[in-house]
């Protein structure tokens, strides 16, 4: 005898359930709704089936399923337990408040963004943070774009098309995503010659390769790549100074966009950009999201005379960045230009936390969760931070956080259960624990830290 349709649950119980309602400001209620009926509508071709019909719990639970899977298809915050500070599938470097706030206030209404004050006519978006990235560089003058690759595309579209552009064996990396150097080159272009080994590059190779046809001397941040020991490289001042001899650009893809000396936050040294302009190269490029602390887009600091010509390249159109950047970078760098602020970054925050303060942190999270019957041991644990984002590789940073161990459940287990919970916490697997780091946890996150690791449990 079949089951009665009657026994499937209404649509009412489930979109008065608290936990379920909570996804109507995520998803919208329309997709809270069809993600209901979509379980319900299994239930009831089961019941026609001749099969029983699942109680309201184990119902309630498919549909929080398929809502976390919908959800996570879409854009979400995560809670960020890896200890990557600068993780690029989570979206490299957190904004700043004020950058935040700024970003909020231009964009809900309408800006100057193309409009000059002052004479009453069209003006230029690319000026409204030139002043500031000048003075922070020490550079003629500086442009934005979307990213640090359309940066280095730019580049050499605007001086190297059917070119040659001489760069160091040892500097033709491949970055995430596929991203290589020399498909940028090409894609470009331009002509790419190649100069040294792997691991020696000297003087004379530049100056051997160079021809009348060779546009530029181009330096390139190794990333996430490093070669050790037997090695020779040819630093920026002395490419500049033989670029200038020879006539042509000396261009560095800098990448990771450090403005401040890092040696002051414990981290090995990183060129400033500040310092490769001062070494001479006539075109440096950034990023803004990396060690820079800001939004996402890509900075060319350098000579005015060439980044007026870069301006005046029409591909430019296709890379340029719009007021939320703009609003969100400028309050960034408006932090730089107040030293005592640097830390509302919360680059720079995450930095400054001490390793006794992790420690503390993880013992009252440690402490609380305790106090639940569970098969899962938690305890705080000293481990290590790394900057992420293409930065300073063999960095570690000492950090402390809480591994979870379980008899029952396995660390892939629990990894998975919190990648479903609302907002999705990430850590990482290590020594048959799964661990969170709490330098990339912020405090104000805790609670949450808890509910979630709570429920786990």
């Amino acid at each position: 005898m079949k089951t009665p349709l009657r026994e499937v649950p209404p649509v009412h119980r489930f979109t008065t359930d608290p936990v379920v309602a909570s996804y109507d400001g995520i998803l919208g209620r329309g997709t809270v709704r069809s993600c209901i009926q979509g379980v319900l509508d299994e239930a009831r071709a089961a019941a026609r089936d001749g099969s029983s019909v699942a109680g309201f719990d184990e119902l309630r639970k498919a549909v929080l399923d398929r809502l976390a899977v919908s959800q996570s298809s879409g854009l979400v915050r995560v809670i960020n337990g890896t200890g990557v500070l600068l993780h690029t599938n989570f979206g490299r470097a957190p904004l700043a408040a004020s950058a935040l706030a700024r970003a909020a206030e231009l964009g809900a209404g309408y800006t100057n963004l193309e409009y000059d004050l002052v004479s009453g006519k069209r003006g230029s978006r690319y000026e409204r943070v030139s002043a500031q990235l000048c003075e922070l560089s020490g550079a003629q003058a500086a442009l934005v774009v979307n990213n640090c690759a359309a940066a280095v595309l730019l580049v050499l579209d605007t001086f190297a098309r059917d070119r040659e552009v001489v760069v160091s064996r040892g500097q033709l990396i491949e970055i995430g995503g596929g991203f290589r150097l020399p498909d940028v080159l090409r894609k470009s272009g331009a002509k790419l010659v190649e100069v040294g080994t792997t691991n020696k590059t000297y003087p004379l190779d530049y100056r051997n390769a160079w021809t009348a046809q060779t546009a530029l001397f181009m330096r390139t941040h190794p990333s996430n790549y490093r070669v050790e020991g037997f090695t020779a490289e040819v630093d920026a001042a002395t490419i500049a100074s033989l670029a200038r001899e020879l006539g042509v650009i000396s261009f560095e893809d800098l990448g990771s966009g450090a403005l401040v000396d890092l040696e002051l936050f414990g981290l090995p040294h990183e060129p400033t950009v500040a310092q490769e302009i001062a070494a001479g190269i006539d075109l440096v490029a950034v990023s803004g999201d990396k060690l820079l602390g800001g939004p996402q887009c890509g900075i060319i600091f350098g000579n005015a005379d060439l980044l007026d010509t870069i301006k005046r390249n029409p591909l430019l159109r296709a890379l340029r960045v719009d007021k939320l950047t703009l609003a969100a970078l400028s309050a960034t760098l408006t932090q730089y230009l107040e030293p005592d602020r640097l830390t509302e970054i919360p680059l720079f925050a995450m930095l400054a936390t001490s390793v006794d303060a992790l420690r503390q942190r993880a013992a009252a999270i440690c402490l609380t969760l305790r106090k639940k019957k569970s098969t899962l041991r938690v305890e705080p644990c000293a481990t290590a931070s790394a900057t992420g984002g293409g930065t300073l590789p063999l960095a570690r940073i000492p950090s402390a956080g809480i591994a979870v161990k379980g008899s029952d459940a396995t660390p892939e287990a629990v990894a998975a259960h919190l990648r479903k919970h609302q907002p999705p916490v990430i850590g990482r697997i290590e020594n048959a624990s799964f661990i969170i780091d709490l330098r990339t946890v912020f405090p104000d996150d805790d609670q949450i830290l808890i509910d979630a690791l709570a429920s786990a449990m």
